[in-house]
Formats: C-alpha cells, sequence, structure tokens
C-alpha cells in the first residue's frame, strides 16, 4: 500500500494518527537534543515539518548529519504544531535514510536566479517556484482534456513528423534522412490543425494536444522551439461557433487553475507578480469584448500613445497594441476578428470584401494573444487560389485539397500555446521557466 503524499496529509491527517511519509529535506536543522526537518515531497507547496528526537536508533549516525537535499522515509505520530503556518506536524519514530545528500547539493536553502535553475534543470523542480509551475501545468492539462471531453470533443494524436508546412511559413525543422527513409522531405511538425481537420470532417468535434516545433532563431522571453499546442477543430461551424468555444474553453481552463491551486496562486501572487489571481478570476467570470481588426486599429490610431510599432491597417497587432486594448481600451479580455487577408495564412476563410479573412486573436491582458484560429476555407476553388497566391506546392497540400471535394463543410478551430497558457496563469515573466526542459536556439541540455 502506497503512502499518502504531503498534501493529503496536511490537509486531512488528524492528530494522534500514524503515517508514513517520504520525499526529500529543503532544510535540517539540529539543536542540542532534537532536529527539525523540513520535508516535502512535491505534492504541495507546503512542507511537513519532522521532529526526530534523539531516541531514535539511527540518530547519531545518521539523522544528525542529514542537510538540504537528503531523500527519508519517516513514520510517526502526528500532533499539533505550536509553529505558525501549519497544522500539524510529525513527530518521528522511524526515520531511514533513502539516499543522502552531499554539502555540494546545488540547492541550498537561499534563493537562486531563474537563469542559473535553467542549468541544474535535473534539480530545479524541487525548487519552492517551479514545483509550483508544475502543479500548475498538471492542473491546467487536466482541466483541458476535462473541457473538450465534456464538450464532446475526440482525442486525435496528430503526428510529429510531417510533410506538410501547416502555416506555409517555412520556419520548420527538417529531418536529416527524412526523404531517403521516407521518400520525402520530411519535416518537425508546428501544427496539427491540418490533420485535426481530417479528424473534424470524419468525427465532427476533435482536438490535438501535444509537441509541436519551430526553427525560428529567436532569443526572446516569449518564444520556445520546442512547445505543446492544444488545437480544437469543429466541423459545422463557423467564426463566431468557434469564438464562443475559445471564451468557454479560457473560463473553464483558469476556473479549474483557480479552484485547484489556491497555495501555489497565493505563492505567485505574492513573490512572482501581484495581481495574477484578480486577473484569473476576472477572465473567469467576464464576457469577452469584441471587435473588428478594422475597428481596433482605428482605436488604436485614436489613442495618442507613441507606441514603438507604428499602427496602420494592413500590419499586424504587436503585443503593445494588444496589450492597450485589453488593459486600457476595453479592461477585459478581448476577441479581435477579421484580420486583413495578406498577414494570415492560407486556409482561412475569404471574406466578400476581397481583403480580410475570418481569423480571430484572443488577446488577454499582461500577454496579449493568448489564442489564434479561425473558419477555414472549405470552398475548393477558393483555397487553390490562395495557395497559388502565396506559391504553396497545390501537389504537396493534394489531401488537404480533396477534402474540399467530398462532403466538404464549413470548420472552424484556434490554437493555443500551452506554455503560453501556464506562463499567463503564473506570471512567470520568462517561458522558459514553465516547461520543463526548454529548447531554445543554441540549448538543447537534459
Amino acid at each position: 500500500m502506497s503512502s499518502p503524499n504531503l498534501r493529503e496529509v496536511l490537509a486531512e491527517g488528524e492528530v494522534g494518527a500514524t503515517v508514513t511519509v517520504q520525499g526529500w529535506l529543503r532544510s535540517a536543522r539540529h539543536s542540542k537534543g532534537l532536529s527539525f526537518l523540513d520535508l516535502t515531497d512535491g505534492s504541495s507547496m507546503a512542507g511537513l515539518q519532522v521532529v526526530a528526537p534523539p531516541e531514535l536508533v539511527n540518530y547519531e549516525s545518521e539523522v544528525r548529519s542529514l542537510g538540504t537535499g537528503a531523500a527519508v522515509r519517516v513514520t510517526g505520530e502526528l500532533v499539533e504544531s505550536p509553529g505558525k503556518g501549519q497544522r500539524v506536524e510529525l513527530r518521528a519514530g522511524e526515520l531511514e535514510v533513502v539516499g543522502v545528500a552531499p554539502d555540494d547539493y546545488p540547492l541550498q536553502k537561499k534563493r537562486h536566479s531563474f537563469e542559473y535553475l535553467r542549468t541544474i534543470a535535473h534539480l530545479r523542480p524541487r525548487t519552492n517556484t517551479i514545483g509550483a509551475v508544475f502543479r500548475v501545468r498538471n492542473v491546467a492539462a487536466k482541466a483541458i482534456h476535462r473541457f473538450f471531453q465534456e464538450e464532446g470533443f475526440v482525442w486525435l494524436h496528430t503526428p510529429i513528423l510531417t510533410g506538410a508546412d501547416a502555416e506555409g511559413a517555412g520556419e520548420m525543422f527538417e529531418i536529416e534522412g527524412g526523404e531517403e527513409f521516407f521518400g520525402r522531405p520530411t519535416r518537425l511538425t508546428v501544427s496539427g490543425q491540418l490533420e485535426a481537420e481530417i479528424g473534424a470532417l470524419s468525427m465532427s468535434k476533435v482536438y490535438t494536444f501535444g509537441p509541436t516545433f519551430r526553427a525560428e532563431n529567436s532569443n526572446t522571453s516569449r518564444h520556445l522551439a520546442e512547445f505543446w499546442m492544444v488545437e480544437p477543430e469543429m466541423a459545422f461551424c463557423d467564426l463566431e461557433g468557434d469564438r464562443d468555444l475559445a471564451e468557454r474553453f479560457l473560463r473553464a481552463v483558469f476556473r479549474q487553475i483557480l479552484d485547484e491551486c489556491g497555495d501555489d496562486l497565493a505563492f505567485f501572487d505574492e513573490r512572482i507578480e501581484k495581481g495574477v489571481v484578480a486577473t484569473l478570476e476576472h477572465i473567469a467570470e467576464t464576457p469577452f469584448e469584441h471587435m473588428t481588426y478594422s475597428e481596433a486599429v482605428a482605436q488604436l490610431e485614436k489613442s495618442g500613445r507613441d507606441f514603438e510599432f507604428p499602427v496602420q491597417w494592413g500590419a499586424d497587432l504587436q503585443s503593445e497594441h494588444e496589450r492597450w486594448l485589453t488593459e486600457e481600451r476595453v479592461k477585459k479580455p478581448l476577441v479581435v476578428t477579421d484580420y486583413p487577408a495578406a498577414i494570415k495564412a492560407f486556409y482561412m476563410y475569404a471574406n466578400d470584401d476581397a481583403k480580410t479573412v475570418r481569423a480571430m486573436d484572443v488577446l488577454v491582458p499582461r500577454i496579449g494573444e493568448i489564442i489564434g484560429g479561425s473558419q477555414r476555407e472549405h470552398r475548393h476553388d477558393v483555397l487553390a487560389e490562395r495557395m497559388d497566391a502565396q506559391g504553396l506546392d497545390r501537389e504537396e497540400y493534394a489531401w488537404y485539397l480533396e477534402l474540399r471535394r467530398f462532403g466538404s463543410v464549413p470548420h472552424a478551430g484556434f490554437g493555443l500555446g500551452f506554455e503560453r497558457l501556464v506562463q499567463f496563469a503564473t506570471g512567470m515573466a520568462n517561458i522558459r521557466d514553465v516547461v520543463p526542459f526548454p529548447r531554445v536556439p543554441g540549448y538543447a541540455e537534459f
């Protein structure tokens, strides 16, 4: 029978109960007659104080020499804690040293920079901050699956190796030997969207949730070379239906994070970014605002702000524009629709004005775009013309075009960068600190 984790013990353990717990020491303080050990197993922000008395058979031989990082298994009685901020502590009756940690253990009890922690990614989840990030990441993933499963979506596993460029932008990692092995040039996928359209046009509603890759030589705090994408796709759906799904999806995911990660979010609010909890509550409870791209540009032009990037119709909105719209103009999440065709992908549905497409971006305070989506072009001839105009090889996308010949229907979907969502929910400044093993230009350790 497995031992309870510390989260369960701290929440439900009764004074007088005998329990066995195990984990790693965040600190060890040895006085003349007792040792006080701060134990964590990664299941919660709070640790459990273990009081080790000298009556332990291995007290002098092992316990008194324990330091930060050591792994132990402890059996003892839960007693009422005299200290503030903790309901119970554990008086050890038996303590087994499972793994020692010498004095050169890198995570001594002091503050470490996030830059340094990235160099020891094999140990950094033991820190308060990164452990909290990964617990939020776990709940966010659970909430995503829960939302789509309850909405009747089928989880579709799309390929990591592909011959198609979903975005048509060319920023893909080429697989050496791919053409020899597969008989055609092969790349790491940047998106599962095109394959998700196959699923939607057979099963009505599907979603992907998996790793994607972008060969963009960017060293900013917002970009990774390897990241996870969530991409739902719905048949018999237009942009309005897509927009409604995106809003309900974000509210549901943030609601579950708020409900299940209270201690971790309180830590982020206190130590990382003030107001992060209030922002999440605001999004979870507030209807989103809507405006077209043309309306957004007009609002920006009238703002009187001297933006770093000039505002003009036909140019993509920058992060500073998106943040002004959400934080100062509407003061809530905002969905911007109907972007210029020239700055959007070939697969987006062309509007009758011949200038814009049925695209949308969901913008939130603090980071700007968090979701991008569109109604897909389901008309064969229009899609073929868009591909020709962008210089794409029809033969390479033959199956994608063929979907528009055999029972084509309006359909729509969106993409969410999972790490971007976790970064937003935690207030972490750098996206490299919300993924277990960051992959960026010049760095692929661990």
